[in-house]
């Protein structure tokens, strides 16, 4: 039987010099964070070819919700899949408000006015719920991708969204997000794609994709 490996114990010289370097980047860190004054509602775009953009979205949903607060989503290309986390976000009842306003991707409508009526009622919801002083956050699932087959007037929606209420935080997502949404957003993350399982011939899955 294999003896449990037993760490070296810790040099007392090295120890010193590691908590003298923690104690110089604590200074540093919490002079950095005092100098942070603002407080604002921020605008989120989530996008890049990878994988977890609306994942990231709901993670926020989810948070805002634990702080007792309220959230509103609109997806706005997917249609009547189901979805887990629909599912798991109706337990909140009406602290949570969600719009599936898509009919689908494109290439299964293959019907450019039926896709752009179904963003334009979509984004007119995104209007009324960034307008309910009650949500605190809103996620426009895949409004990115609306805005780039220009299902709806990108300045428009840019515009919108630029005059919300100020306490009011928004989360875009989708890939291919256009210049003018990542200028006016407070916040840009890229998800990368390094590696898929569907290149090794994986079916989208139950909790992982949906």
């Amino acid at each position: 039987m294999t003896e449990p490996n037993v760490s070296e114990p810790i040099d007392p010289r090295s120890a010193d010099r590691h908590r003298a370097k923690m104690a110089k980047r604590k200074v540093v860190q919490d002079a950095e964070v005092a100098g942070k004054t603002v407080e604002k509602g921020l605008l989120i775009v989530h996008t890049g070819p990878g994988k977890g953009k609306s994942t990231a979205a709901f993670g926020l949903a989810l948070r805002m919700l634990g702080y007792g607060r309220s959230v509103g989503v609109v997806q706005f290309i997917k249609g009547a899949w189901h979805t887990g986390e629909k599912d798991a976000f109706a337990a909140f009842g009406e602290r949570v408000q969600w719009h599936t306003m898509g009919e689908g991707f494109t290439w299964e409508t293959q019907d450019l006015a039926r896709d752009m009526a179904a963003a334009g009622r979509a984004f007119d919801k995104a209007r009324e719920l960034m307008a309910d002083e009650r949500l605190s956050l809103v996620v426009l699932d895949e409004l990115n991708i609306a805005l780039r087959y220009e299902y709806l007037d990108l300045d428009e929606v840019v515009a919108a969204l630029q005059a919300r209420r100020p306490a009011l935080h928004v989360v875009v997502t989708g890939r291919n997000a256009k210049p003018q949404m990542l200028a006016a957003a407070d916040l840009v993350t890229e998800m990368t794609l390094v590696k898929h399982h569907f290149a090794a011939g994986v079916k989208a899955q139950a909790g992982i994709e949906f």
